[in-house]
């Protein structure tokens, strides 16, 4: 007869319980997983499927009576949590570079209602962030994010304390956000700004033109001509900011 004790028991829900709280925190906080498209039973067994297929590849896991149980848990949400919240980054600094593009082309008073923040969104800076969630499934970035949190565990073990090298990680992440906005942004921002000087010398040769009446569509048309050539690094730049997200080091 087949005999379970305490200690056996307490084991396997440690087993099973601590990598389901990282996975179901990058569950729900990674991009597109955690849309209100997706419901929720769905998002929780996703999290049960990875944690069944995880439990078995851990080396040594926790029993659920550790003395310890609770800074464990708490441990395990906070790196399920800055797992999604750097990949969520990438989306932030595609909706800054559009913001930044958009306000130089005189966009930044222009907004369309979004339902999925209850509220309104700046069109360019929507049009980078739509453009990276349609990257986010071309280059198979939801496979990334299976792959990374399987593979957090064997860098990051159940109860393993966070140094400060991963701290550090999470920190970098967030000042890559700037940086790659700013990649994505240049070309079409110094476009405009060339387009800007031109305009007042423009209007320093010729004081009769009405430089607003000019201006404006003028830097509008350029700077929708200068969207679509700049695109293709764009892509580049936020295809390799997803290959880079914290913590997988490549495909």
């Amino acid at each position: 007869m087949l005999q379970i004790t305490s200690a056996q028991l307490h084991l396997y829900a440690g087993a099973l319980l601590f990598p389901f709280l990282r996975i179901i925190a990058l569950v729900l906080s990674a991009p597109m997983l955690s849309h209100t498209a997706v419901p929720m039973n769905m998002r929780v067994a996703l999290a049960l499927l990875l944690t069944f297929v995880t439990a078995s590849l851990l080396p040594s896991p926790v029993p659920l009576d550790s003395p310890r149980a609770v800074e464990f848990a708490l441990r395990e949400m906070a790196i399920g949590f800055s797992l999604g919240f750097a990949m969520r980054l990438v989306f932030a600094a595609a909706e800054l570079a559009g913001d930044a593009v958009g306000l130089q082309m005189g966009l930044g008073f222009a907004f369309f209602v979004d339902p999925q923040h209850a509220g309104t969104s700046p069109l360019v800076g929507t049009f980078y962030s739509t453009l990276a969630a349609l990257l986010f499934f071309a280059f198979d970035a939801h496979l990334l994010i299976v792959a990374g949190v399987i593979q957090s565990f064997a860098t990051l073990p159940v109860g393993s304390p966070l140094g400060a090298p991963e701290w550090h990680a999470l920190a970098g992440a967030g000042t890559e956000v700037f940086r790659l906005a700013l990649g994505i942004a240049l070309p079409v921002i110094v476009g405009l700004m060339i387009a800007n000087i031109a305009l007042g010398v423009l209007s320093r040769a010729a004081p009769q033109l009405n430089l607003f009446a000019v201006g404006f569509p003028a830097t509008l048309i350029i700077g929708v001509l200068l969207l679509g050539p700049s695109l293709p690094g764009a892509v580049d730049k936020l295809t390799r900011a997803f290959e880079a997200w914290p913590w997988i080091g490549g495909r």
